[in-house]
């Protein structure tokens, strides 16, 4: 493997010092042009790269911002980049985009590269129930804002939406339209956002005057469209099936929406379906998803402006207070829940 070129390399090639080549590149003004010109020349020649992580790095000010998120091949967490990625553009800075996929294990590897990259500070979106890895991360004082998750105490920001209302709200229309015994498809049960859906489900049983009983859990190792495949073969499994269903997330209730299709059932006269997220894919099935929307380009870009705020704000003049801003859900009415006309 060839060896990268230094700026002692670049120094040699033009019998200059090193602080020269320093100042052609960043002081061109306060050289020589003749000098100037054999500098450049050299690094023509030989392909020298200014090492910018190196250079921030001296600085102290990273133009890198991290974002690690549970799932890349949820479009929900596409959305949230784009957002986080926005934000972080209009402020000159890039995002390094990880994917933990729901491994607590890569969210540490992750965290460990990130500290090591001594990045401008983080967006994470948590995979690690315990908040080991969160513990672990705070050694290394490099600001983080949660995303898709409410911060317990007040050593950081965090965006969520309102989970607990949005769990209601897809529950609260099946029931509206006369369902009363429902699953849920519940995915991981670690993860707050899962449980979170799952009390706002029974919070609107019970407005009805309905149990818990009445909600039939399905949890599922992973929030894709492969799981929800195997949670509706399960769901046709059962004896006493349930009229509808209600999904943590869109790619759930796509899975669930393809076994029912494979199987011959009928979405919705015989199984109405709910999921969560609104991502561009529940408008376009083959019968169009209920979903709860949640903001998430406005999540990411609401996430990213906190840590700017964090990282540009001085202890002395301008201490920077942690926020938890937490956004409202939507329900979208379509096809897949609305009773046969």
């Amino acid at each position: 493997m060839a060896q990268s070129v230094g700026i002692k390399d670049v120094a040699r090639a033009a019998g200059v010092s090193v602080g020269t080549v320093s100042n052609v590149i960043n002081r061109p003004d306060t050289v020589a042009s003749e000098t100037r010109a054999r500098v450049l020349s050299a690094i023509d020649r030989l392909g020298y790269v200014r090492s910018e992580s190196a250079r921030q790095l001296r600085a102290g000010r990273s133009r890198i911002m991290g974002l690690l998120v549970l799932d890349m091949g949820n479009p929900f967490f596409v959305d949230v980049a784009r957002g986080a990625e926005r934000a972080a553009r209009d402020a000159g800075l890039g995002v390094m985009v990880c994917n933990s996929a729901q491994n607590s294990g890569e969210e540490a590897e992750y965290l460990s590269l990130f500290a090591e990259q001594r990045v401008r500070g983080v967006l994470l979106t948590p995979a690690d129930a315990t908040g080991r890895n969160i513990d672990a991360f705070r050694r290394h004082n490099i600001p983080f804002v949660l995303v898709d998750r409410v911060a317990e105490g007040a050593t950081e920001c965090s965006v969520s939406v309102d989970d607990v209302a949005g769990g209601a709200l897809a529950v609260r229309h099946l029931v509206d339209a006369g369902h009363r015994c429902i699953a849920y498809v519940s995915g991981p049960p670690g993860l707050n956002q899962v449980r979170d859906r799952r009390t706002g489900a029974l919070h609107a049983l019970a407005e009805a005057g309905l149990g818990p009983d009445r909600l039939r859990e399905l949890p599922t190792e992973r929030l894709d469209v492969a799981a929800g495949r195997d949670a509706g073969a399960r769901l046709l499994g059962l004896a006493d099936r349930p009229t509808a269903v209600f999904c943590a997330n869109d790619l759930l209730a796509l899975g669930v929406l393809q076994a029912m299709y494979a199987a011959g059932v009928n979405v919705p006269d015989d199984l109405a379906i709910v999921g969560y997220d609104d991502i561009e894919f529940a408008a376009a099935a083959a019968v169009p998803l209920t979903s709860v929307r949640q903001p998430a380009v406005t999540m990411g870009a609401l996430a990213a402006e906190l840590l700017l705020e964090e990282t540009e704000a001085d202890s002395a003049t301008r201490p920077h207070e942690h926020r938890r801003v937490v956004l409202q859900p939507e329900l979208v009415v379509r096809r897949s829940s609305l009773p046969g006309r």
